[in-house]
């Protein structure tokens, strides 16, 4: 997600890459962002400068990071960080710094790499609106913001977090049904990804809603019906409500652990 997020900012004219610091502890992770992105610059966590900082961890790596920012020098002190990390609190942030530092809680998804971004924010203890409005700026970069309550941001996670993973299954099960119906691979491809694409800006476009757009292509008796009929047999929607749900709760674990 770190690297979705820099790359979309990069991409967008956000930033230049050399304008971003990356610290990168795995020399293999180094070696392939200096060559997707050529021109960053990497440092260590001791060599941090202060000011503003994106956390763009593993929920489990965020204690020791935090921990680690912590022990900077005074003049090298954390003024507002930005965290993306799931499930993990603005308050356990804000207590590991042992600071007034002001931390946003963010939970962003991966089309953030090609500026449709979804993401949510919500203010710690000592955020203020303007800092709200900082991580707005990076994130509106990469597609579209909406604050959140801190208690709601498990949901987002369940729902736009993890969202794209949803999505890109149902492409797979797209292509894998129109080989089985008798297209070749490549064809089945290009259909799923364009009928995907197409449906998706529709639906953004015409601000109708989802259950009209589904009404208005499914004629009484055709052929979208039949496949419409099949999908509700098989509990399409309890499936996608279990995997909302059970993401949710998994981001409920990641910030009690």
């Amino acid at each position: 997600m770190g690297e979705a997020l820099f790359g979309g900012l990069i991409s967008t004219g956000w930033a230049t890459a050399d304008q971003i610091g990356v610290v990168e502890p795995s020399a293999t992770r180094r070696a392939e962002l200096a060559v997707t992105q050529p021109h960053l610059t990497f440092m260590d966590i001791a060599d941090i400068p202060g000011g503003d900082v994106v956390l763009a961890v593993k929920p489990n790596h965020v204690p020791d990071v935090v921990e680690s920012l912590r022990s900077l020098p005074t003049d090298h002190q954390i003024d507002r960080l930005l965290s993306i990390a799931a499930g993990v609190t603005t308050e356990s942030i804000e207590s590991g710094l042992g600071s007034t530092a002001r931390v946003v809680r963010c939970m962003p998804n991966t089309p953030a790499l090609v500026g449709q971004g979804a993401s949510a924010i919500a203010a710690g203890t000592h955020a203020r609106a303007a800092d709200l409005e900082w991580a707005e700026t990076i994130l509106s970069s990469v597609g579209m913001v909406t604050r959140v309550s801190e208690e709601s941001l498990d949901a987002v996670t369940g729902l736009s977090g993890s969202g794209p993973a949803y999505v890109f299954l149902v492409a797979e099960a797209l292509i894998a049904a129109g080989i089985d119906v008798g297209l070749d691979a490549r064809t089945a491809d290009a259909l799923a990804r364009q009928t995907l694409l197409g449906a998706a800006t529709l639906l953004a476009e015409s601000g109708e809603d989802p259950a009209v757009l589904r009404a208005n292509v499914t004629s009484p008796g055709g052929t979208t019906a039949e496949g419409v009929k099949a999908l509700e047999a098989a509990e399409t929607r309890v499936a996608f409500l279990n995997a909302v749900r059970a993401a949710t709760a998994r981001s409920v674990e990641l910030g009690q652990a």
